[in-house]
């Protein structure tokens, strides 16, 4: 149970990008606020002008949460995910940030509803800068996958580790808890766009010496629409590991 001095002290702003997910926002938002009501929470939605209606939808939620828990924060078009970060975090008041995508994949639809209580708890307990989702520790893993395309994501992972070193099983999710100082210092220390970019936050954080702890998560494939991940950042990622290699 939280005390007085921790509802006071401590804000959560959760900055969800948004492409086309106007099947899922609705759905995203009541869960956070169902599963972290006793938290003081805003939900920051930073659209790239989704021509789906994603935009109609937060809108009516407004209505219904109030527009100082949910923020939309919409951008003319796609512009890459760091950059989706970097402008919900000029609109976030908490001290505390986390980042999630809007596709169900992180959340607590066919899962136990502990995630994002989990990271709160992990974080006041160990102090951390950064606490992680992670796949690949005991407990973690992935539902709604072929075969192949978890060896491809098991071989990726495996080969960032190798060459990285990054202090951290998972180096490519995207459902993180921040200290606010840490990210804002982090996004401006990255270069990368894309799928590319959660690899760079990490390894980054690593090298600068940031506390990182993980919390094993289940990672199930997107409930509604199409997945955004093909050949091309496939190919981004491959080159992201070498760039990374070499300056970091």
């Amino acid at each position: 149970m939280r005390t007085t001095s921790d509802a006071e002290k401590n804000k959560y702003s959760i900055i969800v990008p948004t492409y086309n997910e106007r099947l899922n926002i609705a759905l995203i938002v009541y869960l956070i606020f169902k599963h972290l009501g006793d938290f003081n929470v805003e939900v920051i939605v930073v659209d790239d002008g989704s021509p789906d209606g994603t935009q109609v939808i937060v809108k009516q939620l407004q209505h219904v949460y109030g527009e100082d828990r949910v923020l939309l924060r919409a951008r003319p078009k796609k512009l890459g995910l760091g950059t989706a970060y970097l402008h919900g975090l000029k609109h976030a008041s908490g001290n505390f940030v986390v980042i999630m995508d809007a596709d169900l994949s992180h959340h607590f639809f066919y899962l136990q509803p502990k995630y994002l209580p989990s990271f709160i708890k992990k974080q006041k307990e160990t102090g951390a800068s950064i606490v992680t989702g992670t796949r690949y520790v005991n407990g973690g893993g992935v539902h709604g996958w072929n075969l192949m395309r978890k060896l491809t994501s098991r071989g990726a992972n495996v080969l960032a580790q190798t060459l990285l070193q990054p202090g951290a099983s998972d180096l490519t999710g995207s459902f993180r808890l921040y200290k606010k100082s840490v990210l804002e210092d982090l996004i401006n220390s990255c270069v990368s766009k894309g799928y590319v970019f959660q690899m760079e936050m990490i390894v980054r954080a690593s090298r600068k010496g940031y506390h990182i702890e993980e919390v094993p998560i289940t990672f199930v494939d997107r409930v509604y629409g199409s997945s955004k991940l093909g050949g091309s950042e496939i190919v981004e990622y491959l080159k992201g590991l070498v760039y990374l290699l070499f300056t970091t």
